[in-house]
């Protein structure tokens, strides 16, 4: 339905909402179009006013839908007329309602109003990552810095994610202060990126870089710059950290994902302790191997190529340097199909172990278990994250060296762009582990930020190879 563009009497609205094939839903649906064409708000009062005087009163989520639209506009007396006759009418309002009355107020002079909401809001449930943002963004324009920053850390206290672009304007609003207490604050996003392996997109970098270079006497100065395969920053010719664990690391996480996530209870979901077993006996055998490769995961890089000849082309590739390889396979790969071929299976299987698990099986204990098990050099090719058995993971600890080990020991191929590259039959691009670690790193005068062009809901696998070098000078 189209709108009106301006008030409208109590018979114009009847005669309308009868002409609509569904009179029952004519209000919410005319509301939804004045909120997609952000109809002048007279518009939708006179709907509003028509509606109480036929009804007695106006539904819960009409006033949620108008209460959108005055948000939209910055309505703000308007939305403190609304939150009135809600409070008056409802016992408690959904957090729909809290997302939309907060962030209406924070982005007004009324702004101390939102905080008083979200007090209400605590009181009943954990406060939406909306709820919190508003608050802590409309607290950073009135350099309140502070407060904001309570807020964020009691978000983060209650596990509620930030978004990037909520950090970011903590960086905006911090330029140019000199107060230690706030510095630090700020240090410790640095770390969270750090800890959760976050890799800010560009505009978030520039304004870290900003906020470092405007710190009153603090001497920073940022360049951007591309890290050498060796790890040494071209800039300040400091050595990143090494990506490999120490053979304590290294012994504490394999002890640990062994005993908490292959043992724990999510392996055997979907796969027999019996298989698991047959498996273990598999790989003790064999150890060491040099590379362990997720075989159905590799099938399916190139979607318009048969399976087998992507794992063909991924085996022959890794197989160059007399590499001992493991292929974690399915059983359905050894019956001849149009996707896998029993003489090109039969020719990989002379070039790595295989060993083919039930059509049901979940690869990654597998995975983890045979590379674990091999010691430190050993790599493992996949497209997956892993985060299920991150999250398996006890303490904050392992779950970084958890992280660590596997940027140091990911091998990723992916479709190539420019069909060039030097193995996979020119049709993949590889990323191999790293040498250094990429993530956010400092030694006190510097730091070190490794960030991507574009900003990326998703966790990626793909790590950036551009860099943001900070020095005191």
């Amino acid at each position: 339905v189209q709108p009106p563009e301006k008030p409208l009497q109590a018979e114009e609205w009847n005669k309308l909402r009868e002409d609509f094939q569904s009179p029952e839903i004519f209000e919410e649906v005319m509301l939804n179009s004045m909120i997609r064409c952000n109809s002048p708000i007279d518009v939708a009062k006179s709907l509003l006013t028509h509606l109480a005087k036929r009804d007695g009163d106006i539904a819960y989520n009409v006033l949620v839908k108008y209460l959108t639209l005055c948000v939209q506009q910055g309505q703000v007396s308007e939305i403190r007329d609304v939150y009135d006759i809600m409070k008056v009418r409802f016992k408690i309002l959904e957090s729909g309602a809290y997302n939309l009355l907060i962030k209406g107020l924070s982005n007004s002079d009324q702004w101390r109003m939102g905080l008083t909401l979200l007090e209400e809001v605590k009181k009943m449930m954990i406060p939406s990552r909306t709820c919190y943002e508003s608050c802590i963004k409309a607290a950073s324009r009135h350099q309140e810095m502070k407060l904001a920053f309570e807020l964020y850390d009691e978000m983060l206290a209650k596990d509620v994610v930030p978004t990037l672009d909520v950090l970011q304007s903590l960086f905006d609003f911090s330029r140019g202060m000199k107060d230690a207490e706030l510095q630090k604050e700020l240090f410790g996003i640095l770390l969270y990126l750090r800890e959760n392996q976050i890799y800010p997109h560009k505009t978030f970098m520039r304004s870290i870089k900003l906020w470092f270079e405007s710190i009153p006497g603090g001497k920073w100065r940022g360049h951007l710059t591309n890290i050498k395969d060796s790890g040494q920053c071209p800039v300040c010719k400091h050595q990143l950290e090494d990506s490999n664990l120490t053979e304590e690391e290294y012994s504490n996480l394999s002890e640990r994902i062994i005993r908490d996530v292959i043992h724990g209870t999510d392996t055997f979901r979907k796969t027999s302790p019996q298989e698991f077993e047959a498996f273990r006996t598999f790989v003790e055998n064999r150890l060491p191997f040099d590379i362990v490769i997720d075989g159905l995961n590799v099938s399916h890089i190139k979607p318009r190529r048969m399976q087998c000849e992507n794992l063909f082309d991924a085996v022959n590739c890794l197989a160059k340097e007399n590499a001992r390889l493991l292929v974690l396979g399915r059983k359905h790969m050894l019956i001849n199909s149009s996707n896998w071929k029993s003489e090109i299976m039969k020719e990989m299987q002379n070039k790595a172990d295989f060993f083919f698990a039930e059509n049901i099986s979940e690869d990654d204990a597998f995975l983890l278990y045979a590379t674990l098990r091999s010691g430190k050099h050993c790599k493992f090719v996949t497209r997956d994250f892993l985060r299920d058995h991150k999250a398996c993971l006890p303490d904050s600890l392992t779950r970084h060296l958890f992280r660590k080990w596997q940027r140091g020991h990911q091998i990723v191929f992916f479709p190539s762009a420019e069909g060039r590259k030097k193995c996979f039959s020119s049709v993949f691009s590889q990323q191999p582990a790293f040498r250094y670690d990429c993530v956010v790193q400092t030694t006190g005068d510097t730091w070190h930020i490794p960030y991507k062009d574009v900003f990326e809901e998703k966790y990626s696998y793909q790590i950036p190879r551009k860099w943001l070098c900070i020095q005191q000078k």
